[in-house]
C-alpha cells in the first residue's frame, strides 16, 4: 500500500490521492513515468517526481524512519505489509493506571519469538534498546496514548523512531470497538483458558503479589498474560491492515496486492 500512497506529497490529501488512482496513476512508478498529469503543473510534477523517487530509494533501502515525518501518523499502517517481517509488537504491564505508575513488564514479539522484560530482572533502557535495534516498525494496541508515552518517560532512548501502527485506532476505523480482548475475539484469536478472563487490573494485582509476597505463581501468570497480549497483536495487525487497505481501495477498483482488481 505504501507505494500507492501519494499523501506523502505536499498539498496532496486523500481526495487528490483517490483522484490520481481513478486516472490510472496507481503507484509511484506510474506517477514518475507519466509525461504529464492533469492538475499538476510541469514544475510541480518535477518536484513531486523527486519526492517520490527519494521515498522509493529510502523504502528500498529499508529506511523506515524517513516516513515518520512525511506520512501522517494515522496512516503509518500503510507501511505494514512492507515492513511486517521487521516489525516489533509491544505491550507493557504496569502496577496501576495512575499517573506515577511503574512499568512492571514489557513484552516484545519479533521474528516469531516473544520476550518479556521484567522489572528488577532484565528490564532496562539498555536491554530494550538492544532488543529493538534494527526493527523497522512498532505495532501496539493503544500505544500512542499509553504504552509508548510511559516507555519514553521511563526509558527515553529505548524506542526507535520508526513508524507506529496503533491497532486501537486502526480497529475503530474498521468498526471494531472496545479493548484488546474484544479485538482478539473479533478476529478469532483464542486465549489460554488460564488467563482468558484476566484484565489490566488483575495484572497490577498479580504484580503486587509477586512484589510483596514473592509469589512465583503470580509472576509466571502475569508473564504468560503479557506474552499473549503481545503475541496476539500479530493476528490483529494482519486483519486490520487487510481491511484498511480494502476499505481504502475497494470503491475505485484499485489493483490489489495480488495483481488483480478489487471488485
Amino acid at each position: 500500500m505504501i507505494r500507492r500512497s501519494f499523501i506523502i506529497l505536499p498539498s496532496v490529501g486523500k481526495a487528490t490521492e483517490a483522484a490520481l488512482w481513478k486516472k490510472g496513476i496507481c503507484d509511484w512508478d506510474q506517477f514518475i513515468k507519466a509525461k504529464s498529469i492533469i492538475g499538476f503543473s510541469d514544475r510541480r510534477k518535477e518536484m513531486c517526481d523527486r519526492i517520490l523517487q527519494t521515498a522509493q530509494d529510502f523504502l528500498e533501502a529499508g529506511y523506515s524512519q524517513y516516513f515518520v515525518s512525511v506520512l501522517p501518523q494515522v496512516e503509518h499502517w500503510r507501511l505494514y505489509s512492507y515492513f511486517e517481517k521487521e516489525a516489533a509488537y509491544i505491550d507493557i504491564e504496569t502496577d496501576g493506571l495512575h499517573q506515577n505508575c511503574r512499568i512492571t513488564m514489557v513484552g516484545v514479539h519479533r521474528n516469531g519469538k516473544t520476550r518479556v522484560f521484567i522489572r528488577g530482572h532484565d528490564l532496562s533502557e539498555k536491554s530494550l534498546r538492544e532488543f529493538l535495534s534494527g526493527c523497522k516498525m512498532i505495532v501496539s494496541f493503544n500505544g500512542s496514548s499509553f504504552d509508548l508515552p510511559i516507555l519514553q518517560r521511563h526509558f527515553p532512548f529505548s524506542i526507535p523512531n520508526v513508524p507506529h501502527f496503533d491497532l486501537c485506532h486502526a480497529c475503530r476505523r474498521i468498526g471494531i470497538t472496545g479493548g484488546l480482548k474484544n479485538a482478539e475475539r473479533f478476529v478469532g484469536v483464542k486465549r489460554d483458558r488460564i488467563i482468558e478472563f484476566l484484565t489490566g487490573e488483575h495484572a497490577a494485582y498479580l504484580w503486587n503479589l509477586w512484589e510483596r509476597k514473592e509469589s512465583r505463581n503470580a509472576l509466571e501468570l502475569l508473564k504468560k498474560y503479557n506474552e499473549e497480549d503481545t503475541r496476539n497483536l500479530v493476528a490483529i495487525a494482519k486483519y486490520a491492515y487487510r481491511h484498511l487497505e480494502n476499505r481504502l481501495t475497494h470503491s475505485i477498483g484499485l489493483p490489489d496486492r495480488m495483481g488483480g482488481l478489487n471488485p
